[in-house]
């Protein structure tokens, strides 16, 4: 039997707005109205018909105080995934995609917005979500010590390369370096700048970490039919999942050892590839949430794509790139190189992609994994398809 999920709804349209960080010429909401209006105007639909907003990471903008810059007539449906972090990015979809075909709301605009002398550091929200008294007693005071903790034992336990996350940072700049609205465009990197970079918390140096920037992202979903009406190719929902499994998270940081070096997407991974009836093997193109590099090893470990004893033959730089790797990963440039305004430009760059949109587009690329988190106390992921049986 179809998952009701597939192909039912999908993306009409994609708006983004990145600015440096400390440079938004607006105020964070006025950033997001933007945003959105571009996402509108891509699909060529009146924003006075959006009904409904989900998003996730505490985005401080409640919707409804979006709806007279946006000119919206009613407002019908409002929510937010629960977590820190951007775990819930993919299934911020699979809520907006609920709302649709339930009939509660008929047009939904999925965002993030951070402009962070409106909001505040993102930091300091992670934080409040992921340290807890347990954590901050044994003085780990920020999560990228959380993640270094596990990255480390993925390294000495697990055996996977340290060197292996060189590879994906390399492909990050390398898809950055030709995208025009990335950070880094027009800016070869030096692996030795990363080797070099100051350190964080070991293992990780300043390029393992995921950029701050300013902006908004917006996507609008439609039912499958209507947006087939609209003036873009639609991108397809094919899953969603999202969750944790029993022992994962980070109350007590993952007393269960097998679990200690995952990136807590394996029971979602199962559930989105049971519900889509798609395999690894049949995933074009990967956009991956990157909070730090070890974490983006860890999620494509989860997912399926490769083990930890084969992740040094599967990792690798020219595997990772569009056009001509077999696993071309964050197309964009990903957290690490295109920019990150709490992950929203992955979803974007995936409908992009698939679209044939992208400045690093990948020959024939039919369907796009997203993968929201790595490591957060609930992950999500989802698959997206320009066309679908």
């Amino acid at each position: 039997m179809t998952h009701p999920l597939y192909g039912t709804t999908a993306i009409a349209g994609v708006g983004l707005r990145q600015y440096k960080r400390g440079a938004a010429p607006l105020p964070e909401r006025s950033v997001l109205v933007e945003a959105v209006l571009a996402a509108c105007a891509d699909a060529g639909f009146d924003p006075a018909e959006i009904d409904g907003f989900v998003s996730y990471g505490d985005d401080h903008n409640e919707p409804v105080r979006l709806m007279p810059e946006l000119g919206i007539r009613e407002l019908r449906w409002s929510s937010a995934v629960w977590g820190g972090g951007g775990g819930g990015i993919a299934g911020a979809f699979g809520v907006a995609a609920s709302a649709i075909l339930t009939g509660q709301a008929t047009a939904v605009v999925i965002f993030r917005a951070l402009v962070e002398g409106s909001s505040g550091r993102l930091s300091a929200a992670v934080m409040a979500h992921h340290l807890t008294d347990h954590l901050l007693a044994a003085g780990v005071v920020s999560p990228a010590q959380v993640c270094a903790i596990r990255a480390t034992r993925l390294f000495d336990h697990h055996g996977v390369p340290r060197d292996i996350v060189e590879d994906l940072v390399r492909a990050s700049y390398y898809h950055g370096n030709r995208n025009p609205e990335a950070v880094s465009f027009g800016q070869d990197f030096d692996i030795e700048s990363l080797r070099r970079s100051r350190m964080i918390a070991e293992p990780f140096r300043l390029f393992d970490c995921s950029r701050e920037n300013d902006g908004a992202g917006a996507l609008l979903m439609v039912a499958a039919d209507r947006a087939r009406d609209l003036a873009k190719p639609p991108v397809y929902l094919l899953g969603c999942a999202q969750g944790a499994e029993a022992g994962w998270g980070d109350l007590l940081e993952n007393d269960a050892a097998d679990l200690y070096a995952t990136a807590g997407f394996r029971p979602v991974a199962k559930r989105l590839y049971a519900d889509t009836g798609l395999t690894p093997a049949d995933i074009d193109v990967v956009q991956l949430y990157e909070n730090f590099d070890a974490q983006g090893v860890m999620s494509l470990i989860d997912h399926g794509f490769c083990s930890h004893e084969s992740a040094a033959d599967v990792i690798r730089f020219d595997n990772l790139i569009a056009d001509g790797g077999k696993l071309p990963v964050n197309t964009s440039g990903g957290n690490l190189a295109q920019g990150f305004i709490h992950g929203i430009g992955l979803p974007i760059e995936a409908v992009r992609q698939l679209r044939g949109e992208s400045a690093n587009p990948v020959a024939g690329a039919r369907t796009c994994l997203l993968a929201g988190g790595p490591g957060s106390p609930t992950v999500s992921s989802a698959i997206f398809a320009n066309r679908f049986d």
